[in-house]
């Protein structure tokens, strides 16, 4: 019976991580005027300056590195290589009883906001980013989303873990 719970748990985050990602992504591309490149049209300040909304379809990854990548490559980098990785993260967690709660959340964070960015990529051709952080140089970001946030979460969470478990 644990186990079930287990795979419920494991199930029920990446399920939440990728709904989130998706409902919030159908808000901004319905209430904010966006471009294709990466200098979007409307801004919209959260707080000030510093946290701001857009919207950018991103045809690339991470900052949109691989925007100008041939077609083939694209797909195998974009789309298939994710898909096999994640797959087998996955297998990973389902199999390895050892792996502590925080850790599950952690790796399912990261599944979840993968598949997210993964579907879109397949259903729109691109991926909407739409938040912006910049606390007046000291610290900015790129243009990122919520799964993209899932994704760096989660990393974070097994960074400090391992060093928890080195520690121990």
């Amino acid at each position: 019976m644990k186990s079930l719970k287990r795979t419920i748990y494991i199930i029920l985050v990446i399920v939440l991580t990728i709904a989130v990602d998706q409902i919030s992504k159908v808000l901004v591309r319905a209430n904010i005027n966006g471009r294709t490149d990466i200098s979007p049209s409307e801004r919209i300040p959260i707080i000030g300056d510093f946290f701001t909304m857009m919207n950018v379809e991103n045809t690339g990854a991470f900052l949109g590195m691989g925007n100008d990548l041939n077609p083939t490559l694209r797909i195998i980098l974009l789309l298939i290589l994710p898909i096999v990785v994640l797959g087998l993260v996955l297998r990973h967690i389902l199999k390895d009883k050892t792996l502590d709660n925080l850790s599950l959340f952690a790796f399912a964070s990261i599944i979840g906001g993968g598949i997210a960015n993964v579907y879109d990529r397949i259903v729109y051709g691109s991926v909407t980013d739409f938040l912006f952080i910049d606390l007046g140089g000291v610290f900015k970001t790129g243009i990122f989303n919520m799964a993209d946030l899932s994704v760096t979460i989660g990393m974070i969470i097994l960074v400090i873990m391992s060093f928890k478990k080195r520690k121990q």
